[in-house]
């Protein structure tokens, strides 16, 4: 190998246990496959850290569909429910949801970012703290991102900035619209559009539960996304902020570009997240009640994902094991 390959390897070798160090958590679990993924694609491509991994470990786990319960659709209005099990439940925390509510993709961006600055020890051991740092989410959030993973896996959509790093307060919640991002039209020329989702998690023995109404329920929420511009003009903005330099900027161009052709050229999604008896009244009156005077251009869905019984308080729990075991075993992949 010449010198200057050698010099390549070692730098690669020197970058990749920095980065390894830096991504393990302080209890000693091990990297996670899309942490691998990255590593690998960031100096040898793409395909090869994708096929490396899927040749040696296996594909990631996928956010299930569950089994549908009921189809209420209106003119112009998608609105279905669907039933999870425990172990689609289980599923979706181990995988997905775990890398959506922890920002995975965030923290291995930053780690990239950090390691260079890292240069001491001690430097290297605060970087670690502040990316291992991991507070147990309320159950609401999690309700949320299994939403969101259940319109990127089912949905054909793409939110690429959570509304979590926003946040300079951990402990806070976050302001406007739950889901900003993208959605696949299947066009060929500019083939996404804006997709903008609200998600509510209620246990609520009421069909349709009090989160559907009132001033902040998801139905006024899914009437100002249809009908006001000044509503979808500040989202336009607040993710063009954070597009710039992205890898997916080409999509916010897509969407952008259509969006101010035309205002209505957007995806609404509303999410309801249960732990009841699946029954249509959830989402049948609102699906009606949105479908009137909607514009032709708009696209709306109502979803809503029954989670077994009485399970919602204690999704937390459920997810932080899930992570924790999810983790101890890719650790245990890498090792073999």
């Amino acid at each position: 190998m010449s010198s200057r390959g050698l010099e390549f390897s070692r730098e690669v070798l020197r970058r990749a246990l920095l980065a390894r160090a830096l991504i393990t958590s302080a209890n000693g679990c091990m990297p996670r496959r899309s942490d691998i993924i990255t590593l690998l694609g960031e100096y040898f491509g793409p395909s090869f850290g994708l096929k490396t991994w899927d040749t040696r470990w296996g594909k990631t786990v996928a956010t299930p569909a569950g089994t549908e319960a009921y189809n209420v659709d209106a003119p112009s209005v998608t609105a279905r429910g669907a039933s999870y099990t425990d172990a689609d439940l289980d599923a979706a925390l181990a995988g997905p949801v775990s890398e959506i509510l922890w920002d995975d993709a965030g923290k291995a961006d930053l780690g990239r970012i950090l390691a260079a600055l890292a240069t001491t020890e001690f430097a290297a051991e605060g970087v670690t703290r502040a990316l291992s740092a991991q507070a147990v989410p309320p159950n609401w959030r999690v309700g949320e991102a299994l939403a969101e993973a259940f319109l990127v896996e089912h949905r054909g959509c793409d939110f690429p900035w959570p509304s979590g790093r926003d946040l300079k307060n951990p402990d806070a919640s976050p302001a406007g619209t739950d889901l900003v991002g993208f959605h696949r039209t299947g066009q060929v020329a500019n083939g996404y559009r804006f997709a903008f989702g609200e998600v509510k998690t209620s246990g609520q023995e009421s069909w349709p539960p009090s989160v559907m109404e009132g001033r902040h329920g998801l139905a006024k929420q899914l009437e100002d996304l249809r009908d006001s511009t000044q509503v979808k003009d500040a989202l336009l903005l607040y993710l063009g902020h954070h597009a710039q330099g992205k890898g997916w900027f080409p999509q916010y161009q897509s969407a952008a570009t259509r969006y101010l052709s035309d205002p209505s050229d957007v995806s609404l999604f509303g999410v309801l997240v249960r732990d009841v008896v699946p029954k249509p009244e959830d989402l049948s009156g609102r699906a009606g009640g949105l479908a009137k005077g909607c514009p032709a251009a708009t696209a709306i869905e109502l979803r809503a994902v029954y989670l077994p019984r009485q399970s919602i308080d204690s999704l937390a729990k459920r997810a932080t094991q899930a992570r924790a075991a999810a983790r101890t075993k890719e650790g245990d992949h890498v090792n073999n």
